[in-house]
């Protein structure tokens, strides 16, 4: 979208200069990506942020004003987790990069969480892009690497000593965001712990780091709740429904409180029209919309064409909605002369002590398919996966 950027950075790329890339990912990080890089970033211009500004502020502000007892209806009664916090630590914001039926290319909103996602591996992607191409120094956030983290760890260690903080994770090892763990563990000082191993003696938690007992006083939650009862013999000595004496940077209840169970409630030019799947009117045409479960990751149960029949047939229609559908644009072109798709995702923090949540960085992800995963792509395309955005100074 910015043709003096995309055509430096096309003349610059080589497939030598890619595998470079990933291998100081690689380097910096002691593992090898678990999920696709693109090969390239993508370049947006000022106007275009604006917009993007202008709705995420419109739906924080919104959200700010919900009732309480309204958000509270998102979480599942064997999901509630106790000590809830007033508000989320993280609020991250999807929009698809589309062009509207007057021809303007505008964001429209796909999704909100207020969940962590990759905030440690993100500034470390942008710092490896602008490290082999110099050209987008003039790009590149307006944050420092040492502001950012220092950020990050006010955020999630606070004033406690690092050894007391965690990052919990279900079998960290095995998840594809492993990268991002280990980033996390660099830069905060903090350790990685699967949720198998925390010992829970009265109402305080506790890890073990080479035979020493290390009580756990705060925990950066990457636990997905309601994800555990779908693990087969899972044995667990601290479950979340426990009171226990512990700081949840973000609480587990608000995944569930900011998630596409709002998506139906909020109203701007750039939230496409949803509806929950009982509520879904008569006047609206279903072959529109597309078809979401409430709480899923990486466009699991998302379907893109809808029937009938599959409606009729889903018994928790509570628990899915119906998002009008958007025309996601290719606007990025490749060295071939062929173009991807992409959608952003605004990563905020908010700390306690601020009023504000603060924007700190940002994940675009990029296709050639009809969905945004990498799984719906062609095996040898090129231009998809996870990136991040550069904007216009």
């Amino acid at each position: 979208m910015i043709p003096k950027y995309r055509k430096k950075f096309n003349e610059e790329f080589s497939p030598e200069k890619y595998k470079q890339f990933q291998e100081t990912l690689q380097i910096k990080s002691g593992v090898e990506p678990a999920f696709r890089i693109s090969e390239s970033p993508i370049f947006l211009p000022n106007d275009f942020r604006t917009k993007l500004l202008s709705a995420s502020e419109s739906i924080i502000s919104q959200i700010r004003k919900m009732p309480v007892e309204i958000l509270n209806k998102a979480i599942p009664k064997n999901c509630k987790v106790p000590n809830d916090h007033e508000k989320p630590h993280f609020i991250t914001i999807d929009f698809g990069i589309c062009r509207s039926e007057n021809g303007e290319i505008n964001p429209q909103l796909i999704e909100l969480q207020a969940f962590p996602s990759l905030y440690a591996f993100q500034q470390v992607e942008e710092e490896t892009y602008v490290g082999l191409y110099p050209f987008l120094e003039s790009v590149q956030s307006n944050l420092s690497k040492e502001e950012y983290f220092d950020h990050l760890k006010e955020l999630i260690v606070g004033d406690e000593d690092p050894r007391h903080v965690i990052l919990l994770e279900i079998f960290p090892e095995k998840q594809k965001t492993q990268i991002d763990f280990i980033l996390t563990e660099q830069y905060l000082g903090i350790k990685t712990v699967c949720l198998t191993k925390v010992k829970k003696e009265d109402n305080k938690l506790y890890y073990e780091d080479n035979g020493e007992k290390i009580e756990i006083k705060r925990i950066y939650n990457r636990v997905i709740f309601d994800e555990l009862d779908k693990i087969p013999d899972l044995h667990l000595e601290f479950n979340f429904r426990d009171k226990v004496e512990v700081k949840w940077v973000t609480h587990p209840n608000w995944f569930f409180k900011i998630s596409k169970f709002l998506l139906p409630l909020l109203k701007h030019e750039y939230v496409p029209k949803s509806y929950f799947l009982h509520e879904f009117p008569s006047t609206e045409k279903l072959e529109d919309f597309v078809l979401k479960p409430l709480f899923s990751f990486a466009g699991s149960g998302v379907n893109l064409n809808p029937t009938l029949e599959i409606t009729v047939s889903i018994e928790d229609k509570e628990n899915y909605i119906l998002q009008r559908k958007v025309n996601y644009e290719p606007l990025f072109e490749d060295i071939n002369g062929e173009f991807s798709r992409a959608e952003i995702r605004l990563l905020y923090i908010w700390k306690d002590k601020d009023e504000d949540p603060i924007l700190v960085q940002n994940l675009s992800r990029m296709t050639k398919a009809d969905m945004v995963n990498v799984d719906f792509n062609k095996k040898d395309a090129i231009w998809i996966g996870s990136s991040h955005a550069f904007f216009e100074i």
